[in-house]
C-alpha cells in the first residue's frame, strides 16, 4: 500500500470516529474498537494481525495506566475524605487570593509534574482542583484546564519530564541548553494555555462538578490535616520518582544500586507508597478503622473503571495505526520536503501525533525519523537542545480521540467530546504552537 494511501486510510478513520462519538453518540469504547477494525482492514492488515493487534494496544496502554489510575483514585480519594486536599486548597487560595487561584493551579501542576507521566500527575492533583473549585476558586473548566496546562507544559519541554529527557537522549542534546531552553519556551506557553486561555473559555463552556466531587466528603468535626502533611503526602512520589529519574544518571547501569532506584522510584511503587502513608498518616492515625479505609479505597474505583477502559480503547486506535505503518509513510514523505531542520522535526511529531495519539510515541518517533537526518549537519549540543523542543513542542498539538489525555480530560473535567475539542485540544496546540516558534527563534540565533 503507498504512503499517501496509508495516510489518507489514518485521516479517514480519525474522521469516521469522530462521527460515531459526536454524532452517532455511540459510546467511546465501541467508537474506538470498531474504528480501529475498520482502519485496519482498510490499511490492509490481515484480519489476524488486526485481532492480535487490538490485544496488544489495550494490554500495552493499560499495562500502565490501569495501575497508576486505580492506585491514584484510592490516594487521592482517601486525601479527599480526610480534607487534606481541602487543607492544600484553603492554603493556596489563602496565600493567591481566590482571583489567583487558576495561576497558584498551574503552577502547582508545573512544578509537580516535573518527574512524572502526565496521567500520574493528572490522577494526583485533580483532586486538589476539584478542592478549589468547592472553595469558589473559579468553575470546572477555568481551574481544570489551568491544571492540565501546567502539567502538559512540563511534560512538553522540561527535563527529568520523562518524554523530553528521553529525546534529549536519543539525540544527544545538551542538558543544561534543554533547561535553558525548556524554560524558555514552557513559561510562556503555560500563561498563555492554562491561565489566560482557561479564563476565556470558560466563559463559553460551563460544566458542574462530577456529582462525586460536588461536595466535599469530609467529616467537618474532625479538624482538616496540615498543610504541610498533606503537600509532604503528595510530594512523596514525586521525591521518589525525581530521585530514580536524577540520582540513576550518576549509577552505573545494570548495578545493584541503579536496579533498586529503578524500583523505588518507578511510578507503580512510588504511588503505592503514597497510598499506604496517607492511609495510615490520614486514616489510621487519626482514628479511621482498618474497614472504613477499606470502603474509601472500594469507592474510589467505580468511577475510575470507566477512565481505564477509554484510555485502553484510545491506545487500541493508536496501536493500530502505528502497525499499519502510517508514521512511517509520513517520514518518508516529508523528509524530502527541504524544510530546515527544527522546522521539519515540529511538523514530523505534529504528524505523527495527530495520526497516533501518543505524546510520547510522537516523540520519540520524531525523533527516530529525524536522526538519520542530524548526522550529516554536524549540529551542536544547543542547537540539538533546540531540535528537541521544538519535537517536544510538535508532539502535543491537536490532541484528540486516539489520544489517552483527551478521555482522561473529559471524564475527569466531565466535558461533552466537543466541549473536549474546545478546551482541552485548543489548549494543547496553544502550548505546542507557542514551544514551536520559541524554538525556531533560539535556533535561528545559533
Amino acid at each position: 500500500m503507498s504512503d499517501l494511501s496509508l495516510i489518507m486510510t489514518a485521516a479517514g478513520s480519525i474522521v469516521l470516529l469522530l462521527f460515531l462519538v459526536m454524532k452517532a453518540r455511540l459510546h467511546a469504547v465501541v467508537s474506538l474498537i470498531l474504528v480501529s477494525m475498520v482502519a485496519g482492514l482498510a490499511a490492509g492488515m490481515s484480519p489476524a494481525n488486526i485481532a492480535s493487534t487490538i490485544q496488544k494496544g489495550m494490554g500495552g496502554t493499560l499495562g500502565f495506566v490501569a495501575v497508576v489510575v486505580a492506585l491514584g483514585a484510592m490516594f487521592g480519594k482517601v486525601m479527599e475524605v480526610t480534607g487534606a486536599l481541602d487543607r492544600v486548597a484553603h492554603t493556596l487560595l489563602g496565600r493567591f487570593g481566590v482571583k489567583r487561584a487558576n495561576w497558584a493551579i498551574t503552577l502547582t501542576g508545573f512544578v509537580c509534574a516535573l518527574p512524572l507521566f502526565f496521567d500520574v500527575a493528572v490522577v494526583l492533583l485533580i483532586g486538589v482542583a476539584f478542592a478549589i473549585v468547592r472553595r469558589g476558586g473559579g468553575g470546572v473548566v477555568k481551574i481544570g484546564i489551568a491544571l492540565l496546562a501546567g502539567i502538559a507544559t512540563c511534560q512538553a519541554f522540561l527535563i527529568p519530564a520523562p518524554g523530553p529527557i528521553l529525546v534529549a537522549s536519543e539525540l544527544g542534546a545538551d542538558f543544561g541548553y534543554m533547561i535553558l531552553f525548556g524554560l524558555m519556551a514552557a513559561i510562556p506557553a503555560m500563561i498563555l494555555a492554562g491561565p489566560l486561555f482557561g479564563t476565556f473559555i470558560s466563559k463559553f463552556v460551563d460544566v458542574p462538578l462530577p456529582a462525586e466531587a460536588q461536595t466535599s466528603v469530609h467529616d467537618q468535626s474532625k479538624p482538616l490535616p496540615s498543610f504541610g502533611l498533606a503537600m509532604g503526602l503528595i510530594g512523596l512520589p514525586l521525591l521518589m520518582i525525581g530521585l530514580k529519574t536524577i540520582v540513576s544518571r550518576f549509577v552505573e547501569q545494570g548495578s545493584n544500586l541503579h536496579n533498586w532506584l529503578g524500583f523505588i522510584g518507578h511510578p507503580f511503587t512510588a504511588i503505592m507508597v503514597a497510598c499506604l502513608a496517607a492511609f495510615y498518616l490520614l486514616g489510621i492515625r487519626r482514628g479511621m478503622s482498618r474497614e472504613q479505609v477499606m470502603n474509601v479505597c472500594n469507592s474510589a474505583l467505580q468511577p475510575a473503571g470507566v477512565i481505564i477502559l477509554v484510555t485502553g480503547a484510545g491506545g487500541v486506535f493508536k496501536q493500530v495505526l502505528v502497525d499499519s505503518g502510517v508514521g512511517a509513510a509520513l517520514g518518508n514523505m516529508l523528509a524530502d520536503s527541504g524544510l530546515p531542520i527544527v522546522a521539519l522535526a515540529f511538523i514530523l511529531a505534529a504528524a505523527v501525533r495527530v495520526i497516533q495519539g501518543s505524546a510520547t510515541v510522537a516523540m520519540l518517533t520524531a525523533c527516530g525519523l529525524v536522526l538519520p537526518m542530524l548526522t550529516p549537519l554536524g549540529l551542536s549540543g544547543a542547537q540539538l537542545a533546540a531540535v528537541t523542543i521544538a519535537i517536544g513542542g510538535g508532539a502535543i498539538v491537536l490532541s484528540h480521540v486516539n489520544d489517552s489525555g483527551f478521555w482522561l480530560a473529559n471524564r475527569y473535567l466531565g466535558l461533552s467530546e466537543k466541549q473536549t475539542l474546545q478546551t482541552w485540544t485548543v489548549m494543547e496546540t496553544i502550548i505546542g504552537t507557542t514551544g514551536g516558534i520559541v524554538a525556531m527563534v533560539i535556533y535561528s540565533f545559533l
